[in-house]
C-alpha cells in the first residue's frame, strides 16, 4: 500500500505508464487543465490530490485510493478487464484521417471520376503525428493501384498524402496528369519541367511540363499487408 504523498506521485506515474495513458489525458479525465497532473508529479503542486480527483483516477486504474494518497483505506475498485468494464475512458488525442474512395495508379494511370468521397477514416495518435513532423499536415488516405512503384509501394497499399506541402522537393507524390491520378517519384527536370519516375524499372520516366501537372500532395506514410 502507498499512503504518503511522494509515493502517490510515483504510483500515479507508474500506473499511467503501464496503461499507456498520458498525464495530459488523465488531467482531462478529472476535469483539469492538461498540465495539472504533470505539475502534481514533477513539481508537487498541488501537494496532494483532491478526493474527487483521487477517486476518479482510482476507479479508472482499478486500484485502492490509498495507492494515490488516501490517508485511510477506502473502497477498492476491481481492475478493469476490458473497455466495456472501465468506468471511464481516457480522452486520448486522436486525429481522424479520411480514406478517399479513389486510387492512385502506380501503373499507366487511373481515371478520376471527379469524386473524392470519404468512405471511412483512419485514426492516428496526435502525438505520433507530431513525432513524424505531421502535426500541421492536411492528410488523406488513398489506395495504390498497379505495380510501377514496386517494391516501394505495392498494389493495394494505402498511403497517407499530405496536401499541405508548400515547397516542392524531390520525393514521392500523388499527381494528376490530365484525368489520370498517379503516384510517382517526382523530380525537377529542365526548367519548367518535371520527371515522373517509377520505382519499377520496367516503366520508363515520363517527362511533363509543369503546367500539365497538378501535384496533389506528398506521400508521407504507407501501410500494407505482408
Amino acid at each position: 500500500m502507498v499512503n504518503d504523498v511522494s509515493g502517490a506521485r510515483a504510483r500515479l506515474l507508474e500506473l499511467a505508464q503501464n496503461s499507456g495513458s498520458s498525464l495530459s489525458s488523465l488531467s482531462e479525465l478529472i476535469g483539469r487543465n492538461t498540465t495539472y497532473l504533470q505539475q502534481f508529479i514533477r513539481k508537487g503542486s498541488p501537494r496532494k490530490l483532491e478526493e474527487k480527483d483521487r477517486r476518479t483516477l482510482a476507479q479508472f486504474f482499478g486500484v485502492n485510493e490509498i495507492e494515490l494518497g488516501a490517508e485511510i483505506e477506502v473502497k477498492s475498485y476491481p481492475s478493469p478487464t476490458g473497455a466495456q468494464e472501465k468506468p471511464f475512458a481516457v480522452p486520448r488525442d486522436w486525429v481522424e484521417v479520411p480514406r478517399l474512395d479513389l486510387g492512385a495508379s502506380a501503373g499507366p494511370g487511373a481515371m478520376v471520376d471527379g469524386g473524392e468521397q470519404a468512405f471511412d477514416t483512419f485514426q492516428f495518435s496526435a502525438n505520433w503525428l507530431r513525432e513524424q513532423g505531421l502535426s500541421n499536415a492536411q492528410l488523406s488516405a488513398i489506395s495504390v493501384q498497379g505495380d510501377s512503384m514496386e517494391p516501394l509501394l505495392r498494389d493495394g497499399d494505402e498511403i497517407l498524402v499530405d496536401r499541405a506541402t508548400a515547397t516542392f522537393r524531390d520525393g514521392v507524390y500523388v499527381v494528376r496528369l490530365g484525368e489520370s491520378l498517379m503516384v510517382k517519384r517526382v523530380a525537377a527536370g529542365a526548367p519548367g519541367r518535371f520527371a515522373l519516375i517509377s520505382q519499377n524499372m520496367a516503366y520508363p520516366p515520363i517527362d511533363v511540363a509543369a503546367e500539365e501537372l497538378e501535384i496533389i500532395g506528398r506521400v508521407v506514410w504507407k501501410s500494407g499487408r505482408l
